[in-house]
């Protein structure tokens, strides 16, 4: 049987979703207390890589049983599991449901703060002295809707087979604490998100024009980007499955 498990992570103590040597990961650690629990060796498989130090709100991943699962599971495996990793459901799925490779979309949001503030400092990023221009952000993100090869803000050394993605959605909004960008992609790439986050950072503040965004994209070539936006403003938002409700 396949299931579904539908979660949610701190990620400032892992070094991202995926296993690893020489560092936590949050599957790593699931895996531990769910092959506990059950008596068996369990290996997910997660709807995608998040990088050190990045939050997911929702996240799903599949497992494989060739058992029932026990009495009060949620309960149980969520008394094992540390204070900053959560289940919130899991859910039996047809046999060739795949996390990743069927997930339709995937939303993120990156936070950011203008004043100091110790409540935010580890889900959100302090940009000090800055005032950017959200109307030119919005404006230049939304000139790249649509399927483009975005290795521009792909992270060097990336193994990925295509650069290319599909940008769905994305826009700048005021928060009460500063500004929040959410975007909406079938895919992302690696690093893609920050580096999209500081590049229309710097077209807010003046320092980079909406066409070198945009032709560095559609032309396929380098963006050098000079505001490097930490992990932890970031969270994997939402994740969207034609068959999971």
């Amino acid at each position: 049987m396949r299931y579904f498990l539908e979660l949610s992570y701190h990620g400032k103590n892992y070094s991202g979703w995926q296993r690893q040597e020489n560092a936590t990961s949050v599957q790593e650690v699931i895996e531990l207390h769910l092959s506990i629990l059950l008596n068996q060796v369990v290996e997910l498989v997660g709807c995608g890589r998040t990088d050190t130090g990045v939050h997911a709100k929702q996240y799903f991943a599949h497992l494989d049983l060739d058992q029932t699962l026990p009495e009060n599971f949620l309960y149980r495996i969520n008394r094992m599991l540390p204070e900053d990793i959560a289940i919130h459901g899991i859910k039996e799925v047809y046999p060739g449901l795949h996390a990743r490779f069927d997930a339709r979309s995937r939303t993120y949001k990156y936070f950011i703060h203008f004043a100091k503030n110790p409540f935010l400092e580890d889900n959100s990023f302090l940009l000090y002295q800055s005032n950017p221009d959200i109307e030119k952000m919005n404006n230049c993100i939304s000139q790249l809707f649509g399927t483009f090869d975005f290795s521009c803000f792909e992270k060097k050394g990336s193994d990925n087979k295509t650069s290319v993605c599909t940008l769905q959605s994305a826009s700048w909004e005021r928060s009460d604490n500063g500004l929040v960008f959410t975007v909406t992609a079938d895919r992302f790439l690696r690093n893609m998100v920050r580096r999209m986050t500081a590049a229309l950072i710097m077209v807010g503040e003046g320092r980079l024009s909406e066409q070198e965004v945009i032709k560095a994209v559609k032309d396929v070539y380098p963006l050098e980007v000079k505001i490097a936006v930490p992990a932890r403003g970031l969270f994997l938002w939402e994740v969207k499955y034609d068959y999971i409700k």
